[in-house]
């Protein structure tokens, strides 16, 4: 669709939603989609599984339009719209419109609970489309943020460098101040009054070369290798249990969150017991709780108790086993 002297643009983004995980949250508080990009500006979608209002106590699905790169005069003329998957896979006719955004628009009573659960999750999952068309006054396009690949290029060389570490006989150069505000770690180390404030080179101990490449990699771009990048299943699940110890040990909140989805997603009952206490050990409760309510499960709990994985685990973490039994009621 076109206006004369105006121009619109659309995107479309699909919203997947672990909802067995979200719909625990407390009325008011989001889970937020990745920034997407339409009309030349930056946007996410905020879902509230449990609603924005109290007085609505926690009945309806909320949905709203967050406009990223908003300043005290940005105004949007847009057309928003917004449907769920049904269990078949199919768009249900769960849709509104919305124009004239000034940074945030949506809906308080999207869907009530009681429809989105008994129409709309499927194996746990809710998927939501929205769409964004920005109609735009301005004959000049404006692209979309590249930071990331500028930021992504410094990782590649070593301009501007100011300090390297070296894994395991392998160096890595790096900027101090990219280091400094991704990490809060980095920034006490690097840029505080402790002894690698000073020095240029920095040997670590504890981690693996591969794994601080692939952290070093979302410092910078704020992404990870996609699942089949990283082998097969196996090595893939052990490499993302060695960054989510690095995104622990380096407080990046973001990457020991995405390394415990990854880690989710691709579980199975041999690898259960294991996850369940690296999650213990590393201080990631989501994923805990998510590997704990798997064991409890009345169709993986034979599997599991079954597994060499589960065995071990039983021996060397005995208070992860008692809370097992709590809530196996044994």
């Amino acid at each position: 669709m076109a206006m004369e002297g105006r121009a619109l643009d659309s995107a479309f983004h699909e919203f997947r939603v672990d909802y067995e995980l979200a719909k625990q949250l407390a009325v008011g508080v989001a889970v937020h989609s990745d920034a997407f990009s339409a009309g030349g500006h930056m946007w996410r979608v905020q879902l509230y599984p449990r609603g924005i209002s109290e007085s609505d106590n926690g009945q309806y699905l909320s949905i709203f339009f967050e406009l990223l790169n908003r300043s005290m005069t940005t105004r949007v003329n847009c057309i928003f719209e917004a449907f769920l998957m049904d269990k078949a896979g199919r768009p249900r006719s769960i849709a509104r419109m919305r124009s004239e955004s000034d940074g945030g628009y949506g809906w308080s009573r999207f869907i009530s609970v009681a429809d989105l659960e008994e129409n709309h999750v499927n194996e746990g999952i809710i998927r939501l489309v929205c769409g964004i068309a920005v109609v735009s006054d301005s004959s000049i396009p404006v692209p979309p943020s590249d930071i990331r690949k500028h930021l992504g290029t410094l990782l590649g060389n070593t301009d501007g460098t100011d300090v390297s570490f070296i894994v395991h006989g392998q160096t890595f150069h790096a900027h101090r101040a990219v280091l400094a505000a991704r990490s809060p770690v980095f920034r006490a180390e690097l840029l505080g009054s402790m002894a690698e404030a000073t020095m240029s080179s920095i040997t670590l101990q504890g981690i693996a070369p591969e794994t601080f490449k692939l952290m070093l990699q979302f410092i910078y771009t704020d992404t990870l290798p996609e699942d089949d990048e990283l082998g097969d299943i196996e090595m893939r699940m052990k490499m993302l249990a060695r960054i989510l110890v690095a995104a622990d040990r380096y407080a990046l909140g973001r990457l020991k969150l995405l390394c415990a989805k990854r880690l989710w997603d691709n579980m199975t009952a041999g690898m259960v017991a294991t996850t369940l206490s690296l999650a213990d050990m590393h201080n990631c409760p989501e994923l805990k709780k998510k590997c704990l309510d798997y064991i409890v499960a009345g169709e993986h709990r034979g599997r599991v108790f079954l597994t060499k994985g589960y065995i071990e685990f039983a021996v060397k973490y005995p208070h992860l086993l008692a809370e097992l039994r709590q809530k196996l009621g044994a």
